[in-house]
């Protein structure tokens, strides 16, 4: 793919197989001052994520992923396709499987993949709670009776059904508290993705959730993970670069440990190929595309120059399951 210096418009949905970053023009050791770039080397794999896709049965103008219905920039993953990491990341010691997308449950293959998974480790699945989950919720049921549990992450981002709607579309926001209610009465585990204002006060947001789960007999003590406005696939944020000098002098080792790239990686479909990335937000940088094996994966260095990388820098942002 030729370089160029157009910069595609934050909300320019992107339709490409494949995104370059804007950071992809400049250097991937250092930053655009010439200085070197911050970076992680990785420890040990304990979670896996696994891609599903790219495709949804929303068109959330602010996804993170630019998913909609019908996409394809990433296409939809099948069992056969990620058996053999599965097995490669159990033999790595990895602790968990992790899953987003799009939306998982838009995948045919999808719940044949949880219950695979489910079978050897702990599972978490990112999802919007609505048709796709509440259709197949006589094949999700069975799988409770698997070895190890299923803990859902599920969309709600303002506890506020018309400003929920208003880009996740009319009805989202009751189908999503439907979801949840029949997650959690059938005895999954369940916890909140949610957006954040800049002038917010969490305490307050979160209480004003509480106020509608307590209406709808949902239980009050559900965990929440506050997530800042990511952009969409090729966008620039502004955010500044990490330099090596940022990491060495200002995060504490321990607070180094909780980059994800430091434990995580993504297994992300490209053609009909399988490939490992360094985590679940810079899958729309071919740089950070690291090889067909996880264990070769892990001896990478991973430069943080995607502009997302500052959301963690400066956050502590984790796509993981809340502890």
């Amino acid at each position: 793919m030729p370089l160029t210096e157009t910069r595609p418009a934050r909300s320019k949905r992107i339709a490409a197989v494949d995104v370059l970053e804007p950071r992809a023009f400049d250097s991937w050791t250092h930053t655009r001052n010439g200085d070197p770039r911050g970076y992680i080397d990785a420890d040990q794999l304990k979670e896996l994520w696994i891609h599903t896709g790219t495709a949804c049965n929303l068109a959330c103008p602010f996804c993170l992923e630019g998913s909609h219905p019908g996409d394809g920039r990433i296409p939809g993953m099948k069992l056969s396709d990620v058996k053999p990491f599965i097995h490669e990341a159990i033999d790595m010691g990895v602790a968990q499987f992790s899953f987003t997308g799009g939306e998982p449950f838009v995948i045919r293959d999808f719940v044949n993949i949880l219950d695979y998974a489910s079978q050897h480790r702990p599972c978490f699945v990112l999802t919007n709670a609505t048709e796709p989950l509440l259709k197949r919720r006589h094949q999700v049921l069975p799988l409770l009776d698997n070895p190890y549990p299923i803990h859902f992450r599920v969309s709600l981002d303002f506890p506020d059904r018309a400003r929920h709607d208003k880009d996740r579309g009319e009805g989202s926001f009751e189908q999503a508290l439907e979801g949840i209610h029949w997650l959690i009465e059938q005895g999954f585990k369940v916890s909140i993705a949610r957006q954040t204002d800049l002038d917010e006060i969490p305490a307050d947001v979160e209480a004003a959730f509480r106020t509608i789960f307590r209406d709808r007999s949902i239980p009050e003590n559900l965990a929440f993970t506050a997530f800042p406005d990511l952009g969409t696939p090729g966008s620039e944020d502004g955010s500044p670069e990490i330099t090596e000098t940022c990491m060495e002098k200002y995060p504490t080792k321990e607070a180094r440990s909780h980059f994800m790239c430091t434990y995580t990686r993504m297994l992300v479909k490209k053609g009909d190929q399988v490939r490992v990335y360094a985590c679940t937000l810079v899958d729309d940088d071919p740089q950070y595309d690291l090889g067909g094996s996880l264990a070769e994966s892990m001896e990478e260095r991973i430069m943080l120059r995607h502009h997302r990388c500052f959301s963690c820098y400066r956050f502590g942002a984790s796509c993981s399951a809340p502890g």
